[in-house]
Formats: C-alpha cells, sequence, structure tokens
C-alpha cells in the first residue's frame, strides 16, 4: 500500500489531481486510515495507469470514467486499443514534422491543412467509448441491437434509406421549409424508436457526419440522388437550431 504523496511521486500526477480523482470517483483510494490519509494498493495503481494513458489519447475524465466502470471492460482489449490510438497519433505526429519541415527546408507557402485533421483519431475515440460505454443511450442502443440481429436489420435499415430518399425528393425545396423540416422531425424519432435516443445534439452531430464520413455520404446520396447527403445535413442544421 502507498500513500497519495508516494503514489504522486512514482507516478508524476500531482496530490492535488489525485484528491480530485477521488472526488469525482474515478480513482477511489483502497483505503482510507483512521488518520485520513489515502493509501492505494496495486489495483488502484493500474487503474490509475489506464486513466494517464486515456489522458494522455485526450479522452475526458467522464469519459474514462464510463469506460473503466464498465461491467464488461477488458483490460488487455483496452490496452490493444490504446496502442492503436497512439500509433495513430504517431502517424499523424510525423505527418507534421514533414509538413514543418518543408515549410522549414523549402519556404513552403501553399496552404496545406488536411495535415491537421484529427477525424480518423477522433473517429476511433468514439468507437472505443461507444464499446465501453454504459450510457443510457448505449445500453438503449444495445437493447435495440437484439431485436435487429433476429432479422429486423434489414427491414430496418431499408426503410432508414426510405426516408433519405424521400428527403432527396424534396432537394428543390428550401432546408428550412416546413416539408423538409417535418421529414427531419420523423428521421429524428426514427432513429430514437430503433436505434438510440436521438436528442438534437446527437442528430446535429449525425448531421455533420453525414458529409465528413464518406461511406455515410455515398450511401445517402445512393438512395435520394447526388447532393442529398449535403442537403439533408443543411436541412438538420436548420432543425437543430430552432
Amino acid at each position: 500500500m502507498r500513500t497519495v504523496k508516494e503514489v504522486s511521486k512514482i507516478t508524476g500526477v500531482s496530490v492535488r489531481t489525485l484528491h480530485h480523482y477521488d472526488a469525482i470517483g474515478l480513482l477511489k483510494p483502497t483505503k482510507v486510515t483512521e488518520a485520513g490519509y489515502r493509501m492505494y494498493d496495486d489495483t488502484a495503481l493500474s487503474r490509475l495507469q489506464n486513466i494517464l494513458l486515456f489522458r494522455e489519447l485526450q479522452f475526458p475524465l467522464k469519459d474514462i470514467k464510463i469506460i473503466l466502470d464498465s461491467s464488461d471492460f477488458d483490460p488487455s482489449e483496452a490496452i490493444a486499443q490504446q496502442i492503436e490510438l497512439l500509433e495513430l497519433q504517431y502517424k499523424r505526429i510525423g505527418e507534421l514534422l514533414t509538413f514543418a519541415r518543408e515549410i522549414q527546408n523549402k519556404g513552403v507557402t501553399t496552404m496545406n491543412f488536411d495535415v491537421f485533421d484529427k477525424e480518423e483519431i477522433e473517429k476511433y475515440k468514439a468507437e472505443v467509448i461507444a464499446k465501453w460505454g454504459d450510457t443510457k443511450a448505449y445500453q438503449e442502443y444495445k437493447q435495440k441491437d437484439i431485436a435487429k440481429n433476429e432479422g429486423n436489420y434489414s427491414k430496418i435499415a431499408e426503410e432508414l434509406m426510405t426516408r433519405f430518399s424521400e428527403l432527396g425528393g424534396l432537394k428543390h425545396l428550401a432546408p428550412n421549409s416546413g416539408e423538409v423540416q417535418k421529414k427531419i422531425s420523423a428521421l429524428q424519432k426514427f432513429i430514437t424508436d430503433y436505434y438510440y435516443v436521438c436528442t438534437d445534439e446527437i442528430l446535429n452531430g449525425l448531421g455533420e457526419m453525414y458529409i465528413k464520413d464518406e461511406r455515410f455520404q455515398k450511401n445517402i446520396d445512393r438512395a435520394g440522388g447526388e447532393g442529398t447527403a449535403e442537403f439533408v445535413s443543411q436541412a438538420i442544421s436548420v432543425y437543430c437550431s430552432h
């Protein structure tokens, strides 16, 4: 067992931060002595190691707590995911170094912002959170996923694409028109009914993903015609801004 000061010394985490982790339930001491001293065993230190790795990967504390407190949490699988994320960051840093050296050595003035794009990393982080998430929305998704796996998946997916097809047929209208907005409201309800609670915040994020993720964009455009994904994204933005 180690005191909070000893843990701080061997990990580099300040005593104040360890106290904060205790206060928010992220890292509770193994026991507290009668004198009020926090004591940590090897299990607590192992949890702290996971916390530090996820923090290095820029996960918010609330998401780290969700992951580590998950009843399905598997340390061996988690470390594999952490390695994958670290490799993605390593690759990105290498690209940034190459870009910076090109500017330094050749005086490149052409603007190139692709190297600053963190979309791949953020997407993988979202998948990690979803994997271990014990959030209400994720639990609802898992429950509804049971029904999809019992033979209804194709039917639900087909109906979702039908909704995009109907929106594609309204591209001649303005995204803020009443008819289009009714379709967006229906889309939000459909996602809530068959996937997870689709709040305005989640819907707005989906709208952005429909044009940023090439897979979604292609499928939506295939259902409603070229430009449908962009149109739906604009309509969702209007809907969520009200």
